[in-house]
């Protein structure tokens, strides 16, 4: 299950963690973004203990999408090593999640 984070712990919980992560960039009136959820709840499942996977309602944390120029959600942000090294945006069949995924391995 992703873990909702928020501006303020972003940096901890994403650019300090040792393991890669996938932030999901999403809020509550985004037919996409729910559309999305579950396969990134199941994704999460997958690869428990590998990456981290988080969730961000831009509009209560607009701060960190706006640093990445977020300007449409869902976007789902890579991160290896601090960095965010790859994005998708918008709704994406799983198996290119994965391979995403997998890249950060």
């Amino acid at each position: 299950m992703p873990t909702e984070i928020t501006d303020r712990d972003f940096e901890v919980q994403v650019r300090l963690a040792s393991l890669p992560a996938l932030v999901d960039f999403w809020a509550p009136w985004c037919g996409p973004c729910r559309a999305l959820a579950p396969m990134i709840e199941e994704l999460s499942g997958e690869y428990n203990g590998k990456i981290n996977f988080f969730k961000v309602n831009t509009d209560e944390n607009p701060l960190e999408a706006s640093r990445l120029r977020i300007t449409a959600i869902p976007t789902i942000v890579f991160y290896k090593g601090g960095k965010a090294v790859d994005q998708m945006t918008g709704v994406h069949p799983k198996p290119e999640i994965k391979k995403k995924l997998d890249a950060l391995l």
